[in-house]
């Protein structure tokens, strides 16, 4: 048996009807059952079980735990973890050890939270498959022959599976959200700059968030409420006050916004347009207003955005060049080999085109062609965006175009691939907090599908709340 809530496992450990340590091992126990699905890189045992004993130990003496006794989580691979190794999915990085551990991270062990291990995901977090990882791909629980979605695939099938109660993630352009939605689970990004993003490998450093996963947003709601909040070591994460999250409640009917054109868009999955059309009845019924509204740029999305998180991941990844830490090519006799063979063996395909397609946009004469036409778009995006949402308090949208695509079907399709972000990048684009809602199985089929909901900047308490509410 697993628990499906924070609430729901610390009760039965409060009640005595188990044990951490037993709740560690049925979890051990389910990640060896499913090693077919690839979801860890690395599992944490002998750790786990040890702070498991240290808790139940503590427990039986009467000391007062923290607010996350109890709940195991996973994280994903591009979370540092002091005296652990973090690759980011590759080989330039297999086996480098974190010299200290994530502040997100940091102030969930703070509150007795357990890591079993860390999760697969796609090279840096470059993917919306998990199929460019290192270790090969991560599968789908409803369907292994499917892709979970990416990059944070790993993170999604790691509480689908039942391995683990809560997962850290990470988002550049929705890859909490879409694997969350592939894999029928909860998934959760915040306004950039909520969390800090200290510890985590970056990508794309103005849209990188950690995000959360879940199977109850109650979850979601009391692990936001403990990570977020200003860093010291992160000055994009300001000095502002963190609500009560997990206590907040959603009162009287909202306004919610949707784009009519997605509904009548054909390369729209028909169980996911018809899982947005339904979930639009639903909440007429409930009494809240649910109206269509313009948007005009759904054109300059995916180019604004893969213009732009290129640039900052071939100046980001500039720095595993072979001499400081990483992977270092054996064969290289001169510097520039060095570099040439280091980056070449040490990165994967898809890194390698990103790095190659940024270092073209910020390349002199492309520059301002580019990268400062894209900058531009992205804050008429933003613009647009928070001017729906001042006159609404959440916007409506399929999290994703497509359900989720057999593997290795999209591996010679970057494009493909990148079109299945369209949905998801606006809110990473805007800075928006966003959360993927799961809507049970697909009509006349087999796997998960959902939808998601953007709030305004710092409406992270007014969206979970409001989630929790319909769910």
């Amino acid at each position: 048996m697993f628990y499906t809530s924070i609430a729901e496992t610390q009760a039965a450990l409060a009640a005595g009807e188990l044990t951490t340590v037993q709740l560690v091992e049925r979890y051990l126990a389910s990640i060896g059952d499913q090693r077919y699905l690839n979801i860890y890189v690395e599992v944490f045992a002998d750790e786990a079980l040890d702070r498991a004993r240290e808790q139940d130990g503590r427990r039986s003496a009467g000391e007062k735990l923290g607010q996350l006794a109890g709940v195991i989580i996973s994280i994903k691979d591009v979370i540092c973890y002091a005296g652990h190794v973090v690759s980011a999915g590759s080989a330039m990085l297999e086996d480098f050890v974190s010299p200290y551990t994530a502040t997100a991270l940091q102030r969930l062990l703070d509150e007795d939270a357990i890591v079993i291990g860390r999760t697969n995901c796609d090279e840096f977090a470059m993917g919306s498959g998990n199929e460019n990882s290192h270790y090969g791909p991560t599968r789908n629980a409803a369907d292994p022959a499917r892709v979970p979605g990416g990059s944070s695939g790993g993170a999604a099938v790691s509480v689908q599976a039942n391995t683990c109660l809560l997962a850290v993630g990470s988002s550049t352009g929705g890859s909490v959200r879409q694997p969350a939605s592939f894999c029928g689970i909860y998934g959760f990004k915040p306004t950039y700059g909520r969390i800090s993003r200290h510890g985590l490998i970056a990508y794309g450093s103005s849209f990188d968030q950690i995000g959360l996963l879940a199977r109850d947003p109650a979850d979601i709601a009391l692990g936001l409420e403990i990570i977020a909040g200003a860093d010291a070591y992160d000055a994009t994460a300001p000095n502002r006050e963190v609500p009560h999250y997990a206590t907040a409640t959603s009162d009287g009917p909202k306004r919610i916004a949707y784009f009519p054109e997605v509904l009548e868009n054909e390369r729209v999955d028909a169980p996911i347009r018809q899982t947005i059309a339904t979930t639009i009845e639903s909440l007429r019924q409930q009494g809240h207003t649910v109206e269509p509204a313009a948007f005009d740029y759904f054109d300059y999305v995916v180019p604004t955005y893969y213009v732009l998180t290129t640039a900052e991941a071939s100046s980001n990844l500039s720095r595993y060049d072979g001499l400081r830490y990483g992977y270092r090519s054996p064969d290289a006799e001169t510097l520039e080999e060095t570099y040439k063979r280091s980056r070449s063996e040490g990165f994967g395909t898809e890194v390698q085109r990103r790095i190659l397609l940024g270092t073209f946009v910020l390349s002199s004469g492309y520059y301002d062609a580019f990268y400062g036409k894209a900058q531009r778009a992205r804050r008429v995006i933003q613009e647009q965006l928070r001017g729906i949402l001042a006159d609404y308090d959440f916007i409506m949208m399929p999290v994703s175009p497509s359900q989720p695509w057999p593997v290795g079907d999209q591996t010679d399709d970057p494009v493909a691939n990148y079109l299945a972000d369209i949905y998801t990048v606006l809110a990473n684009l805007a800075g928006l907090p966003a959360i993927a809602i799961p809507a049970g199985i697909a009509e006349g089929g087999h796997l998960p599908v959902g939808y998601q909901l953007m709030a305004d900047l710092w409406q992270e308490e007014e969206l979970l709340a409001f989630t929790r509410r319909i769910g």
